[in-house]
């Protein structure tokens, strides 16, 4: 922690117990008292700026709420002496008493002060209407210690041993008898299991520095008295904090954490010895939350919500003891003072004021220092003294403003060193500055105005100079944010417009207008990408090239702020980031899918710490210290630095390989790639790359892992402009369809969407795209559609599309013959057997005859199934149909066309079965069933003489048995 400034006991009047005092709200001042009556009052860099003498010693002092008065009390006479720190000037109130003042305080809440006396007399003074209220003997002996609640009821503590609590008339509202003197009377509220309706609803006070009183207004009778162990030593300070808990401090170094929830009570959450031989005193800074201890010669500062957690340790060498330590309210500056009056102040938290130009990064490194460094480029930090504690800071290529209020001061960095150009001052309060090489640009007062830095220049006429924004016709426009690059200054407007002002032609170029107010604009180095947030805390990219808006997705609404990525490979990297992440993108102006933003991961960002420059995937950070820290993201981590050469395991570089592939970063990832030696890895790089359009990389994957198909295919398309067919051929080979038919509709070709589908038989799809593309193939279509669903069983619709099939063209004669042919077979099946029967016949084609005889063969038709075997020249079929609907006659019909042994067989049987045994005799003949044929003539015709002449020509063995 740095030292700011260091107040010796001499520069003080001190010889030891310095009352000293910061303003309240502000901290501009730091009022201190020695023992020379003497008030000092110092700036926060230790200027002495006003001196108030008083007739005594000074017993006491203290700012009003809002830090405009400081009131102070003397032990020679009864006037209060107030400083304004408006006017810096000082005026004295005549309490009236005679007897030492002991005690003021001023409301929390109110313009009420209170001053107590030896004699336990009290005053109320109202600073607004300056009315007295004076109250003698509200106690019996000298009031010590006091303290005001937010509903401005004063309780006071006296050595008497009693408390009191009084309104702002001064009427007692409360009393109660302690049993030694107490001190240290503070007002808060305890922790209960519901809210208290008089808030701050219990007082706490030391009693003989051994216990703690918890005295709560809602229940006077019962109060509460916490003892502690003997070792901790006494009581030296204590401070409510947080949702009803206590810090306590213990003379023998000991600090302790109570709870006063009444489940709770009595029990210690935390205790540590945080100092070997002594504490003094403690403090807590609520909006640091970090709480202090100091004792012996060293200051320790933990985080209240981890009070384990030591956050920073202030080591006085030069001191052997010290006394009190005190925060401003906003947490920067930390005094401490030694047991001989020194006083030191340190700085605990520095404005996060910081602004990036390239690599190079201006921030404040103390109240009155900016530092300029180049971590990247590795260049000597340049520090630059500064005349005033800035509220805004912008850095250029040469120059540096920083400034507060409507002012700013400018410095040119040249290689002589540092020199102070000028000072400016502004129609308004600047909220912030930004530069370029000629220009600044300053925002104040929902206006930014842009002027020359180092005045004239040549060539340059009193119109360049300088211009306020927005011009006149657009007043109404209050401008909420602004960047200024080497080209443009960009502003973003309340009323969603985002403006580009091109420097070199004096004109406005650009005018985009978002649907609601805008942010916060960050535009990359050159300007032509711009991440902004508008008023609903949505992200976006825009491009003024063309205007188009892309959404960044997994966007937190808690965003803080966005930078890109300053390392040029990975230009099209940008990170955002809330209070506790960093979210990393990467936008890709061209991909697969057109412009796109994807998110890549998240990486945990430190407390407290801001990002202010990317590069290379590692981030700047800046701390509430003022130093800066780089941190790599974890979405670069596998991949930053010298990872790449080490040796990894397979799990950390297929985690690196899909790091590079998300970044873009091919070139890594092929090393990734051949270190794996996996064909999975090789066939993820090859998609990450034909995404990103890359295709002659992706062809050099492709080859290496052998995919001839691939590599064929991809050399076809390497000489392609038109991106949209591109891509669309890209999206088929990965198998995205939906997304290439989009593409290829919005492409030159884009009847290559209708040739996919064909190819896939997407014929749905592809009946949809030929109406709107090539009505003329519809009928091609169709009859391939027609065939699929015949395959699959859905005959209606295959019939409608076969119908649709037709063209009557001559050409097509052949096409259409397929198209008749599947009218009949699915007229067939839909049960219009007459009609398909007839297309049938009608048709030349035996096979149709066949197919449409085998469906109605299946359908047990068996009259018309038979009709068309036979027409179509399938006599062994046809028979065995006619067999089945037995129509002997037909089948007698045919048996000199029919060949199968079978048939003639059962032809036999059945004439057999008639009676008819001449003509079964001849058909078991044709059939070569030899021994039918002798059975025949032995039994029925009583032709022995046949039955022996066939026994002799076949050798029949069973024949001869027969006839035997």
């Amino acid at each position: 922690m740095k030292r700011v400034f260091t107040l010796t006991n001499k520069t003080l009047g001190s010889q030891g117990n310095l009352i000293y005092s910061w303003q309240k709200t502000l901290g501009n001042y730091l009022a201190t008292a020695g023992n020379d009556n003497v008030v000092r009052l110092y700036d926060r860099h230790g200027e002495l700026k006003e001196e108030i003498n008083l007739p005594g010693q000074c017993t006491g002092m203290a700012w009003d709420k809002d830090g405009d008065s400081l009131a102070v009390i003397n032990d020679k006479n009864g006037v209060v002496t107030l400083w304004d720190a408006n006017t810096t000037r000082a005026s004295q109130i005549d309490s009236g008493f005679r007897d030492t003042m002991t005690f003021l305080l001023w409301a929390k809440a109110g313009p009420y002060l209170a001053v107590g006396t030896a004699k336990g007399n009290l005053l109320i003074y109202n600073h607004q209407t300056s009315r007295k209220v004076p109250i003698l003997g509200k106690h019996t002996r000298r009031i010590t210690c006091g303290a005001w609640s937010n509903e401005n009821l004063l309780c006071l503590g006296s050595d008497d041993n009693s408390v009191t609590v009084s309104n702002v008339e001064g009427d007692t509202v409360r009393q109660t008898s302690l049993r030694a003197p107490p001190q240290d009377v503070q007002f808060s509220e305890m922790k209960g299991d519901e809210r208290s309706q008089i808030g701050e609803n219990t007082v706490s006070v030391v009693i003989g520095k051994k216990t703690l009183f918890l005295y709560n207004l809602n229940d006077p009778d019962n109060p509460i008295e916490l003892a502690f162990q003997p070792r901790y030593g006494t009581i030296v300070s204590y401070r409510w904090y947080g949702d009803g808990y206590i810090m306590i401090g213990f003379s023998n170094g000991f600090f302790v954490v109570i709870s006063t929830h009444m489940k709770e009570i009595g029990q210690e959450l935390f205790q540590a010895r945080n100092h070997k031989d002594n504490l003094t005193c403690i403090g807590i800074s609520t909006s640091l939350n970090k709480a202090a201890s100091c004792g012996d010669n060293c200051v320790k500062i933990h985080d209240l919500s981890d009070l384990k957690e030591m956050f920073a340790i202030i080591q006085l060498d030069d001191e052997r003891g010290l006394d009190k330590i005190g925060w401003t309210d906003d947490g920067q500056l930390l005094a401490v003072s030694s047991n001989r009056g020194n006083l030191h102040v340190y700085l605990t938290k520095l404005p996060m004021l910081a602004s990036c130009n390239q690599t190079r990064i201006a921030h404040l490194t103390s109240l009155l220092e900016v530092t300029v460094e180049d971590n990247i480029q590795q260049d000597q930090p340049t520090t630059i003294p500064i005349d005033v504690e800035p509220s805004f800071v912008g850095l250029g290529p040469y120059h540096l403003a920083v400034g507060m209020n409507n002012r700013a001061w400018f410095y040119l960095m040249g290689d002589g060193g540092i020199e102070k150009l000028k000072d400016r001052e502004y129609l308004g309060t600047v909220q912030s500055v930004c530069l370029n090489a000629d220009y600044a640009a300053a925002r104040f007062e929902g206006k930014v105005q842009l002027h020359m830095i180092e005045g004239e220049t040549q060539g340059t006429t009193d119109e360049r100079e300088t211009k306020i924004f927005p011009e006149r016709d657009q007043d109404d426009n209050r401008i909420t944010c602004h960047a200024i690059t080497p080209e443009f200054l960009i502003y973003g407007t309340d009323n969603g417009g985002i403006n580009y002002f091109y420097i070199e032609d004096w004109n406005m170029v650009n005018e985009f207008r978002h649907i609601v107010g805008i942010k916060n604009i960050f535009p990359d180095s050159s300007g032509t990408r711009v991440i902004f947030i508008d008023n609903k805390s949505d992200g976006f990219v825009y491009n003024p090239v063309n205007d188009q808006v892309l959404d960044i997705p997994n966007f937190q609404t808690t965003a803080k702020g966005a930078l890109w990525e300053n390392w040029a490979p990975d230009r099209g990297v940008f990170i955002t980031y809330d209070d506790e992440k960093i979210y990393t993108y990467m936008y890709s102006r061209e991909s697969m899918h057109g412009p796109v933003v994807e998110f890549v991961g998240e990486s945990k960002l430190p407390y407290g710490n801001i990002p202010i420059l990317m590069y290379g995937g590692e981030i700047t950070l800046q701390s509430q210290s003022g130093r800066l820290a780089t941190q790599t993201l974890d979405t670069h981590s596998a991949i930053v630095g010298e990872n790449i050469e080490e040796n990894l395991g397979p799990d950390q570089i297929r985690s690196a390989l899909k790091q590079g592939i998300l970044l873009k970063r091919f070139k890594d990832c092929w090393t990734f790639c051949q270190k794996l030696n996996d064909i999975v890895a090789w066939i993820d790089l090859g998609k990450g790359a034909l995404k990103a359009l890359e295709v002659d990389f992706a062809i050099r994957v492709y080859r290496d892992i052998g995919d001839v198909g691939m590599v064929t295919s991809l050399h076809q398309l390497r000489n392609l402009e038109d991106r949209n067919l591109l891509s669309g051929n890209i999206a088929m080979f990965l198998g995205e369809f939906n997304q290439a038919q989009d593409l290829f509709l919005a492409s030159g070709k884009p009847l290559a969407a209708l040739e996919m589908r064909r190819d896939l038989l997407h014929w749905d799809s592809a009946l949809q795209l030929a109406k709107a593309l090539a009505p003329e193939q519809i009928p091609y279509i169709s009859r391939e559609y027609a065939q699929q669903l015949e395959f699959t069983g859905d005959y209606m619709n295959a019939l409608s599309h076969y119908e649709k099939g037709i063209t009557r063209e001559e050409k097509d004669r052949e096409h259409d013959e397929v198209c008749v042919a599947g009218i009949a077979r699915m007229s067939i099946r839909m049960g219009d057997i007459r009609r398909g029967v007839q297309m049938a016949m009608k048709m030349p084609s035996r096979m149709l005859k066949k197919e449409c005889a085998g469906i109605l063969e299946s359908m047990k038709q068996w009259t018309e199934a038979a009709t068309l075997y036979e027409q179509g020249g399938y006599y062994d079929k046809a028979a065995s149909v006619y067999i089945r609907a037995k129509n002997w006659n037909k089948v007698g019909d045919l048996l000199s066309h029919v060949t199968s042994p079978k048939i003639h067989i059962q032809y036999a049987k059945a004439k057999e079965a008639d009676g008819r045994y001449k003509e079964a005799a001849e058909a078991y003949k044709n059939a070569k069933d030899w021994d039918q044929v002798i059975r025949i003539n032995l039994d029925f015709l009583q032709n022995p003489e046949e039955a022996v002449k066939y026994v002799r020509e076949t050798q029949s063995i069973e024949g001869a048995k027969m006839v035997a």
